[in-house]
């Protein structure tokens, strides 16, 4: 499948490219640095560009089968990177009719809200991540009122260890598990890809 992903050079995105390479993807990587992707493929394609540029993102979903978007701010400050870059994907995939979207969104948005657990609820959320939050909120509300074929994936907390090929999902916006590998959530994304289960819904994931 030819997919485009956004984010790549994230730490989740990371994982999206090398694992959608080892499954036989051909993937078109967005980075504002094309030197971040530090992985080389003949099926992968880097191109220089911000997502922030509705140009470049036209240019990178062209002619893609489907699009994975792990987009998010590096910082705390007010901010619209998710919501206004995820605009720019939904509109750019409409006219080309590209229909699958895979978008990472958090655990304490949409109906999760208030499901984070006392420590993000009450301490990290309103005083750290207020802004993220709140784009991403913005974001899941551009998602779903698309015309796409969309999965919003809210991963509970991420971890940095290693793939363990399992998760347990949730539709009620309810937590599950204590945390999953940012892997992991990368190898569920690449999984919705040809899986209609969640499609147009929010699941959340953990391990």
């Amino acid at each position: 499948m030819k997919i485009a992903i956004f984010g790549a050079t994230g730490r989740t995105g990371r994982h999206l490219v090398d694992q959608a390479l080892a499954l036989g993807h051909e993937v078109v990587a967005l980075a504002r640095n094309p030197s971040a992707v530090t992985t080389q493929q003949d099926r992968l394609k880097v191109v220089a560009g911000d997502v922030l540029d509705p140009e470049a993102v036209e240019a990178a979903v062209a002619g893609q089968e489907a699009v994975i978007c792990a987009i998010g701010p590096s910082g705390t400050k007010p901010n619209t990177l998710a919501s206004a870059g995820t605009s720019h994907i939904i509109r750019a995939m409409e006219r080309h009719g590209v229909r699958r979207l895979i978008c990472q969104s958090a655990v304490g948005v949409g109906d999760s809200k208030g499901q984070g657990g006392p420590i993000l609820n009450w301490i990290v959320l309103p005083f750290f991540l207020k802004h993220v939050y709140a784009d991403k909120e913005r974001q899941e509300e551009a998602v779903r009122g698309s015309t796409l074929d969309w999965i919003i994936v809210r991963p509970s907390r991420l971890l940095d260890g290693p793939a363990t090929g399992k998760w347990q999902v949730s539709l009620d916006g309810s937590p599950v598990g204590r945390g999953i590998a940012r892997a992991d959530v990368a190898a569920f994304m690449l999984a919705q890809l040809q899986d209609d289960r969640y499609l147009r819904k929010a699941p959340v994931i953990g391990s």
